[in-house]
């Protein structure tokens, strides 16, 4: 038997130690963060440096020596270029932008109809808002209005040409109606497919597996702007004589197929990272393949993809500026289009426009980056201590 005592075993608490001083502060958090190490301090005043360089002729250029209003060219140019603005003056042509507002928004959609695509958003905005809000309840009535619903109604309010509307053909669509609504459908259709696709490349019927293997390797092989031009100048050889599909049909097609092959691969990076247990547990419930996916892996997969998701979600927004390649002015087409004209050309005018029309795909990315930073936080309730 061990007769070994224990030397000292404490018989008080330590007294509670006093929280440390400003530990939240902003001073501490620049000790800590900017100035803890000799490099780090070298790093941190090269970059205050680079940003005293930099942003004081940035924010120079684009507000402070910018032009706001004006009615053409002559409001940009300087003394040197034929204007009435002093020489030397180069700030940002924002009269441009604010004089072809609507067209960067709209393109070419006849003014006095431009209410149904103002109608269309707003309904967009408001079946939107509510699936993206956790825990607002009829989510599933919600997705069949968004999904099913609204779909139709903004295809007869904005081609028209039934119920008293008048008839604005596909070609005269342009802007960021035009981006959106790409991004819409491409996001709508890729999410469902790639699902459907991933499940039929683990499918262990040869034909299913062969046929999905194929249409996701080819069109992953290919780049986008290639879609885009098959779809626009192979697909009529081969329909019948006499039949014909819309350009902007052609696109929504091509988008979307194409983003659902990158989706295909994202969702089966999910599949292959739950273990095998979970399968195995919901065959021990009895469950046939169809509830086991819907119920268990699935939900799972998706959840362990987001960032991926969204990533293509992103990429696919971005992409719907080659849909140019087949007569299509999305945002940017129409910005670079407006560079022709003769009323605002000036040597600031095309800068202008592109930052601009970076800048709202900016923010659209932006948005949705950090939605899936919040999904991602909402619903990681597994890997939590």
């Amino acid at each position: 038997m061990n007769t070994r005592k224990i030397g000292f075993v404490r018989t008080e608490l330590l007294p509670a130690q006093p929280a440390p001083e400003h530990a939240g502060s902003a001073t501490r958090w620049i000790r800590a963060n900017l100035l803890a190490t000799p490099k780090d301090i070298i790093l941190t005043l090269v970059a205050m440096a680079l940003l005293l360089y930099t942003v004081p002729g940035m924010l120079n250029w684009l507000f402070f020596d910018a032009v706001w209003t004006g009615a053409d060219r002559e409001a940009c140019l300087t003394v040197a270029q034929g204007g009435a603005k002093p020489d030397g003056w180069n700030g940002a042509c924002w009269a441009f932008v604010g004089d072809r507002f609507q067209q960067f928004m709209f393109g070419r959609y006849p003014l006095e109809e431009r209410w149904r695509p103002i109608l269309v958003a707003l309904m967009f905005i408001g079946l939107l808002t509510p699936i993206m809000i956790p825990r607002l309840p009829f989510k599933g009535w919600n997705a069949l209005a968004l999904f099913v619903i609204f779909p139709v109604v903004a295809f007869f309010l904005l081609h028209g040409g039934s119920f008293g509307l008048e008839q604005v053909e596909t070609p005269l669509w342009g802007g960021l109606m035009v981006t959106l609504i790409l991004s819409f459908v491409g996001i709508a259709v890729s999410l469902p497919v790639g699902i459907l696709l991933a499940l039929g490349r683990q499918s262990n019927l040869p034909v299913i597996r062969i046929s999905c293997i194929t249409f996701i390797e080819v069109v992953r092989g290919v780049p986008l702007i290639t879609v885009l031009f098959m779809a626009n100048v192979m697909l009529p050889l081969f329909l019948p004589t006499g039949w014909t599909i819309d350009n902007f049909l052609r696109a929504l097609v091509g988008v979307a197929l194409f983003a659902s092959a990158y989706m295909a691969e994202v969702v089966r990076g999910g599949l292959q990272a739950i273990p095998k247990g979970q399968y195995e547990g919901a065959d021990s419930l009895g469950l046939g393949y169809w509830q086991k996916t819907r119920l268990i892996i699935m939900p799972q997969a998706l959840k362990l993809v987001i960032p991926g998701i969204v990533n293509t979600f992103i990429g696919l927004f971005k992409d719907t500026s080659l849909v140019s390649i087949i007569g299509m002015f999305d945002l940017l087409g129409i910005v670079r289009l407006n560079f022709t004209d003769t009323t605002w050309i000036t040597p600031v005018t095309p800068i202008t426009g592109l930052i601009f029309a970076g800048f709202l795909f900016w923010l659209f990315c932006f948005g949705m980056s950090r939605y899936s930073a919040f999904m991602e936080s909402h619903l990681e309730t597994g890997h939590k201590r």
